[in-house]
């Protein structure tokens, strides 16, 4: 385990798994970090075939932790999901994610880039950039409204409106809904059959789906700014102060 963040390889196999569970596997830039190293190392690793992300205990990631935010805002810090988001968006072998809990954040848009989507039956997708103060990152604005259309990705993105695994199962956005108990042997078996794959085949057919969507780098990067003038708006402060002060935000004098 590094930083929070369990790696293990076996079979052609690489497992992430966040492991924060006491602060609901909130991202820290350390945990980014040793993602990012984890994903680069498998890709350049013959002997990796196919990635599974996940989180430890009850819940798949709460996001990006808060305290980090208020950090950034202060020091107008570079995001340390940056290169994180790079990773993912650049990862040339599958990438499998196995939904266990709520899916805050960038937990849910992270999974735009996986290549399959596991959802236990109590996982739970909410991306409440907007009542934060912030705006969509990891190329949603542009993922999103491709993957569930635009009204659904307006409800998910400007509302914060959460989506059930069933719902993501009927709109395209998770492959198989399964028992919490089944998660990862359901996980761990499409990776088998990935990994048995010829992996030249499989990595060039991951590069044909991928080119359909050609802007997400240049997406990415453009969220990335606005998001980083965000952190230090005043709606911003006013959204991390009413997180920490557990009291509800009041943007009533903002216009």
């Amino acid at each position: 385990m590094t930083e929070n963040v369990t790696i293990s390889r076996a079979g052609g196999i690489q497992e992430i798994a966040f492991n924060r569970p006491e602060k609901k596997n909130a991202l820290t830039r350390h945990m980014y970090a040793a993602v990012v190293d984890a994903l680069r190392s498998g890709d350049a690793d013959p002997a990796v075939r196919v990635t599974i992300l996940t989180g430890v205990g009850d819940i798949f990631t709460s996001g990006n932790d808060i305290k980090d935010f208020q950090v950034r805002a202060a020091s107008n810090a570079t995001s340390a999901a940056s290169p994180f988001l790079d990773a993912l968006s650049t990862l040339e072998k599958p990438l499998i994610g196995a939904v266990n809990g709520a899916a805050i954040g960038v937990g849910t848009t992270m999974l735009a880039h996986c290549d399959l989507v596991v959802a236990a039956r109590s996982a739970r997708f909410v991306m409440p950039f907007t009542s934060l103060g912030l705006v969509p990152e990891a190329g949603s604005s542009l993922l999103f409204p491709q993957l569930l259309g635009n009204q659904r990705a307006s409800a998910l993105l400007l509302l914060g409106e959460p989506m059930t695994a069933e719902q993501g199962l009927q709109w395209g956005f998770v492959n198989q809904v399964v028992d919490d108990a089944d998660l990862m042997e359901t996980a761990r078996g499409l990776a088998r059959r990935m990994a048995a794959l010829p992996p030249g085949a499989i990595r060039q057919t991951k590069k044909l789906i991928r080119h359909g969507a050609p802007d997400t780098t240049a997406r990415i990067a453009e969220e990335l700014e606005l998001f980083r003038a965000r952190l230090q708006s005043p709606e911003a402060g006013e959204a991390f102060a009413a997180f920490v002060e557990k009291r509800k935000p009041d943007f009533s004098r903002f216009d």
